[in-house]
C-alpha cells in the first residue's frame, strides 16, 4: 500500500487526481505490478521516497547512504543513517558533510525495508553492497537512474500524464519547511547549499502565504477605494 506521503505527492503531481493515485494503489495491492517490480522493490521505493521528503536529500546522496556507519579495512562509509538518533549524515556537493533529520514516517519505512533487504543481497557481496542501505533488483547498491525508472514505471502503470522525478520531493521538502519555519538560513543548511542565493531560487512560498504575509505587514495592504 502507498503511504500517506506518496498519496499526497502523487496527488499534487497529477493535478489533484485522486483517481490516478487510487489506481496506482489498487495496482500495487492486487499485485498487478508483478511484471514491473517485485513487492520487495515496492518496500524500497516507499522507503526511498519517505527519506527524500523527510530529509531533502539529493538523489545522489540518497543512493550513497549506508544502513549504518562502516569503518573496516578497504571500506569507510561516506554517508549513513543512524536510526536511534533519527538522523542521516551525508557527503554532499563540494565534499561537505552535513547531518539531517529523519522523520518518524521515514524511519518506519526504513525499518520495514530493512526487514526484507537481505532478500536482494547477491551471494558473497562486496563491502559496498553489504553496507548499502538501498539495493537494486540485482542485489547491488541502487543507482540514481534505477530510482528514476522505478518511479516512472509506477507512474506509467496507471497512466499518470506527466514525467515524474524523485527530485520533486526535495523541492517539496524545502518549500514546506520554509512555509512552516520561515528560516531561509536553516533550509540552506539542511539542503547543503553553499550560497543562500541558491536556496532563494530553489524554494518557493505559495501565493496564498505570500498574500497573507503582505496583508499583515504591508502598510498599503488595506487601502480604501479613495486611495
Amino acid at each position: 500500500m502507498l503511504t500517506a506521503l506518496l498519496y499526497m505527492f502523487l496527488f499534487f503531481l497529477v493535478g489533484g487526481s485522486f483517481a490516478c493515485v487510487q489506481a496506482l494503489n489498487d495496482a500495487i495491492k492486487s499485485k498487478q505490478y508483478g511484471t514491473i517490480i517485485s513487492m520487495t522493490v515496492i518496500e524500497t521505493v516507499v522507503a526511498m521516497f519517505e527519506v527524500l521528503y523527510s530529509s531533502g536529500l539529493r538523489l545522489s546522496e540518497l543512493v550513497s547512504l549506508d544502513w549504518r556507519p562502516v569503518h573496516e579495512s578497504g571500506y569507510t562509509s561516506q554517508s549513513w543513517i543512524q536510526i536511534p538518533e533519527a538522523e542521516a549524515t551525508v557527503l554532499g556537493k563540494g565534499h561537505k558533510t552535513r547531518t539531517v533529520p529523519l522523520g518518524r514516517h521515514a524511519i518506519a519505512a526504513i525499518q520495514q525495508w530493512l526487514d526484507v533487504r537481505d532478500r536482494l543481497l547477491r551471494p558473497e557481496p562486496d563491502a559496498d553492497t553489504r553496507a548499502a542501505l538501498f539495493l537494486g533488483a540485482r542485489g547491488r547498491r541502487i543507482s540514481p537512474r534505477v530510482v528514476e525508472l522505478q518511479l516512472q514505471a509506477l507512474a506509467r502503470k496507471v497512466g499518470l500524464p506527466l514525467h515524474v522525478h524523485p527530485h520533486s520531493l526535495r523541492h517539496s521538502f524545502a518549500s514546506h519547511l520554509l512555509q512552516s519555519a520561515h528560516d531561509l538560513r536553516a533550509v540552506q543548511e539542511l539542503l547543503g547549499h553553499a550560497n543562500i542565493s541558491t536556496t532563494q531560487i530553489y524554494t518557493r512560498l505559495d501565493f496564498q502565504h505570500l498574500a497573507a504575509t503582505y496583508d499583515q505587514a504591508h502598510p498599503r495592504a488595506h487601502r480604501t477605494s479613495k486611495d
